[in-house]
């Protein structure tokens, strides 16, 4: 990366440079990014997620064991989370441009192509939820109409990304709020029933749920905190602002679960019902947009790191609309089934990230053109990645049945302790260290002295 700076002067300040090859201005606050991970953990998913948290494969949990799996799982996913936004405070690099660190310039080109992958893929998830829900609230013959809308405003978002991040702040997110506390409220006024039902049977699953929500955002988290003014500000920013807004929507649904009749079939219809339900879904409807917007603008970021010179308004018009073109032909159901086995791979890296960044190099990275492949590191993400999956299997076609045959070969069962992603990451962090420590020998080590020559 060069020192030049890029300054487009816009009414509301400064804006993100049109390329890659420039520095970015570092005008975002604390409270910038409080709002922005704030906005970003403020979903219609929060709610689903709940149904998820309390029923699991190992059984349905109490109000008071889902409660808690909610907290532990936002406090490990939110460290992680806040973490993930330091390195790119520190360099200026966008988040998959910092993987050059750690597998040189060409290298970083195989975590990039996976976070385009997922980005798009989560951007066409939001505009079809948007819109799904827009017509609960209206007519299915408006459908078409709200998912071009909801394209189409994700996408200017993305064009400006850091005015789209103060306005945020400044505005959205007080609404966005007031429409919370007021559906909290008509939740509440419902008697809970069966809270004590269930058990803690589970418990480390739903944790597990909970981590992977939080996680899923860490491949996006430097393409923010980029511009913040600190690491500290990035840090608290990320963790703090997805983390409390994750335990307000998420800890909704866990309400409305023991609240609301059936809510666990509709999540969505349970709080259409509620009065003037409608009145606060359109608002988290409209503020759920920006959940694509970060999508679409983090796929222009990860395509910047391999085509450095094209404008980023561009990128994100023509991923904006491939994402809006997406939304009328996927299958919901298996395309976030893919999802989450491109997903399954993001928790290990972003191990590897943190460890090698803040223990093994020191907070020193080279992320030039000349960058240098670090073979190394490819086997701790690789064996996070697998022991993902043997703790939690994709159920994408072809990768279930082999994970199935590869766990009865070693006669392993996921022990009920401890989850997918806090085991794979641990694994990987443990062996970046390894392979770290191995690195160090070897670099210490004096070169031999020549032979003599008879």
């Amino acid at each position: 990366m060069t020192a030049t700076v890029e300054r487009a002067t816009h009414p509301s300040g400064v804006e993100a440079p049109l390329v890659l090859d420039f520095a970015p201005p570092k005008p975002l606050t604390f409270r910038d990014q409080l709002a922005l991970w704030g906005n970003l953990g403020i979903s219609l998913f929060g709610p689903i997620t709940a149904v998820y948290v309390i029923s699991t494969p190992g059984g349905e949990l109490s109000l008071a064991a889902a409660w808690t799996a909610l907290l532990v799982g936002v406090v490990l996913g939110g460290l992680v989370l806040g973490a993930a936004a330091v390195p790119a405070a520190h360099t200026g690099a966008p988040a998959m441009a910092n993987m050059r660190g750690l597998f040189g310039r060409r290298g970083s080109y195989l975590p990039a192509t996976l976070n385009i992958l997922q980005n798009i893929g989560w951007a066409t998830v939001e505009i079809v939820v948007i819109a799904t829900a827009a017509t609960a609230v209206t007519t299915d013959s408006l459908r078409p109409l709200y998912i071009v809308l909801a394209g189409l405003f994700a996408t200017m978002m993305a064009v400006r990304p850091l005015g789209s991040v103060r306005t945020l702040r400044k505005y959205a997110v007080w609404v966005v709020i007031a429409a919370s506390l007021y559906l909290y409220w008509q939740v509440l006024r419902q008697p809970l029933v069966g809270t004590e039902n269930g058990s803690w049977s589970g418990f480390w699953l739903s944790v597990d749920a909970v981590i992977a929500i939080v996680i899923s955002f860490a491949p996006l988290a430097g393409d923010y905190s980029r511009h913040s003014r600190s690491g500290r500000a990035a840090f608290a920013g990320a963790a703090l602002g997805y983390g409390v807004a994750a335990v307000a929507f998420v800890g909704l649904g866990l309400v409305a679960y023991f609240a609301i009749q059936d809510f666990s079939v509709d999540p969505t219809g349970a709080l259409l019902a509620l009065p003037a339900g409608a009145v606060a879904l359109v608002i988290l409807l409209v503020d759920e947009i920006d959940e694509a917007f970060a999508n679409i603008y983090s796929t222009t970021m990860s395509t910047q790191n391999m085509l450095a010179t094209i404008d980023r308004r561009l990128l994100a018009v023509v991923i904006g609309a491939l994402a809006t073109g997406l939304a009328f032909v996927i299958d919901l159901a298996a395309y976030q089934n893919f999802l989450y086995l491109i997903g399954a791979f993001f928790v290990p890296l972003f191990a590897v990230v943190i460890t090698d960044y803040f223990v093994v190099s020191r907070r020193r990275w080279e992320l030039g053109p000349d960058s240098r492949m670090r073979w190394g590191l490819l086997v701790p993400w690789l064996a996070g990645f697998l022991v993902y999956e043997l703790f939690n299997p994709s159920t994408v076609a072809g990768v279930d049945g082999l994970v199935a045959r590869v766990r009865d070969a070693i006669n392993f069962t996921p022990p009920a302790w401890i989850g997918a992603s806090a085991a794979s990451f641990l694994t990987a962090a443990m062996l970046t260290l390894v392979v770290g420590g191995l690195a160090r020998v070897r670099e210490s080590r004096p070169d031999p002295e020549p032979a003599e020559v008879a």
